[in-house]
């Protein structure tokens, strides 16, 4: 297909990859490693903040610069940070849940379906801390819909083309606002500046709130 002038092929449900890259060595591996890696990085990673857990794992070789697996990434990061500052889930297990809610995520949902991964990823990690499902009576149900609108709206006000680093951040700040007023844990959230932006093609430059020049710090 063309898309941007340039030749694109379909992957991993509607990701689309640059052929050129592909040709020039770009190292293809399936979703089942990309998530082996995040859990693996969960699991041995430290520190409350769930974008500095993001932009360590987030550097590591299995995670493309946009790609679905942002939509088990952005949750994992949530649920690590929450256990690590005393939240009472059992990590492995959380995040085993949580890879098999976000396999079932379609990409480029954003753009197509109106509704952006990483907020449905960190949705689905608010209900597993708080084992809610859809025929939940308590608070939950509704009180994750607010933070689901809440981080969607944010996410409209800077507006496409998509950037999954830029989208993961915003969601996760909105989550890290709403954590640590819900639940006895505390969040760390420090202020990030993107060190990504010089692999992303479509970067929105000064229109991103943590575009820093040249994506290299």
């Amino acid at each position: 297909m063309k898309k941007y002038g340039l030749e694109y092929i379909l992957i991993d449900d509607n990701y689309f990859v640059d052929i050129s890259k592909m040709m020039d060595g770009e190292k293809m591996l399936n979703m089942e490693e990309r998530v082996k890696y995040i859990i693996e990085s969960c699991l041995s990673t430290e520190g409350t903040n769930p974008m500095m857990i993001f932009n360590k794992i987030a550097l590591g070789e299995p995670v493309r610069m946009h790609g679905p697996e942002h939509h088990i990434l952005d949750g994992a990061c949530i649920l690590t940070a929450f256990r690590n500052a005393g939240g009472n889930i059992d990590l492995k297990s959380a995040l085993e849940r949580l890879a098999a809610e976000g396999l079932r995520m379609p990409g480029a949902a954003c753009g197509l379906w109106g509704v952006c991964g990483a907020v449905t990823s960190i949705g689905a990690a608010l209900a597993i801390i708080d084992g809610t499902g859809p025929l939940s009576s308590d608070d939950s149900w509704g009180s994750h819909m607010q933070f689901t609108s809440a981080a969607l709206k944010a996410l409209s006000e800077i507006g496409g083309p998509r950037c999954c680093k830029r989208d993961a951040i915003i969601s996760m700040q909105t989550a890290v606002e709403y954590i640590n007023s819900r639940y006895d844990v505390k969040l760390e959230d420090e202020n990030f500046r993107c060190g990504f932006s010089n692999r992303n093609e479509q970067c929105l430059k000064e229109r991103c709130p943590f575009y820093c020049g040249n994506g290299s710090e």
